[in-house]
């Protein structure tokens, strides 16, 4: 969904290469800071994590890239000089 790479996501957070890993195998649930760091790295990445029933009460947990309204102005990672004014 984001496009991170587990070498990226590793950087963006911190935790060694085979932490992240095992979160991903979801071999068990990874241990509370883990889960924290993954989850404000893909928060701040767009993604939307969903508890059973919050986007449909027929539809268990997941997640889904957050919706941008058009007049929302420009997304922090787009700006640049070429874009001021």
């Amino acid at each position: 969904m984001t496009g991170m790479t587990v070498d990226d996501l590793a950087a963006a957070s911190g935790l060694p290469r085979d932490v992240i890993e095992d979160a991903e195998a979801a071999q068990a649930t990874p241990p509370t800071d883990v889960a924290e760091r993954l989850r404000v790295i893909f928060e701040s990445k767009d993604v939307v994590f969903l508890a059973a029933g919050e986007d449909d009460a027929n539809v268990g947990p997941g997640v889904r890239l957050r919706q941008h309204l058009a007049n929302e102005g420009i997304r922090p990672q787009n700006l640049s000089a070429a874009n001021d004014g």
